[in-house]
């Protein structure tokens, strides 16, 4: 995955940022402030991983955006960003049941975030996206897979001399790799709609600049 310098940027900011957060929950773990910003982070670095990691990151969101809601249950900023992570998490998932799981979960959510917060745009636009998320899901895993198949068709099909084939599926096995981690990033960078704005305006003003990189 190549990532522009602005990318990266987010990436040196959202992981100081979520450095901060560990740091702070040590102190603090009743500051729901904290977790807010901590889940927040963690869904802007799952942009950057591979699909595995992608998931578990998406998936220590959650457990940290719900600790949110024990402490604060009508914090609607915590109830929008676990909608972002289950539908980050259904775009991740091939398998059609499992994701329709995901994204009811997310349109939940979301639908709570607005009931908090009535007539917020932010949260009545993810309920629209997220209404139609199932058949965008539907199209870009039935794409993928025809992609797939016509990779493996054309590795297969050449039927010559063992080195040609194991080189074209080692090239075809990075390309795959490479593909996986640009859809992580494509996806969570669409769906993840403004987190930022949400939870870290002020939090990157405190924090200062993050470090220089090495």
């Amino acid at each position: 995955m190549e990532f522009s310098t602005a990318d990266f940027e987010r990436l040196l900011m959202f992981e100081h940022a979520r450095k901060a957060c560990e740091a702070q929950y040590v102190k603090d773990p009743l500051d729901s402030e904290n977790l807010l910003q901590w889940g927040g982070a963690l869904l802007e670095l799952a942009q950057f991983q591979p699909i595995p990691e992608a998931k578990l990151m998406l998936d220590n969101a959650v457990s940290k955006l719900e600790e949110v809601l024990t402490l604060n249950p009508g914090k609607h900023q915590a109830l929008w960003c676990l909608g972002n992570a289950y539908t980050a998490h259904a775009f991740l998932t091939p398998d059609t049941d499992e994701a329709k799981v995901h994204f009811d979960k997310a349109a939940d959510y979301f639908q709570k975030a607005e009931n908090e917060d009535p007539g917020n745009e932010m949260y009545l636009k993810s309920l629209e996206v997220t209404a139609r998320a199932p058949g965008l899901h539907m199209n870009i895993h039935e794409n993928g897979m025809m992609m797939q198949q016509s990779l493996g068709g054309g590795v297969g099909g050449g039927g010559g001399g063992g080195g040609p084939s194991a080189s074209s599926n080692a090239s075809g096995g990075k390309k795959n790799k490479k593909k996986n981690n640009d859809f992580t990033y494509d996806v969570c960078g669409w769906i993840i709609l403004a987190c930022g704005i949400v939870a870290w305006v002020g939090m990157a003003k405190s924090l200062g600049p993050p470090p220089p990189a090495r």
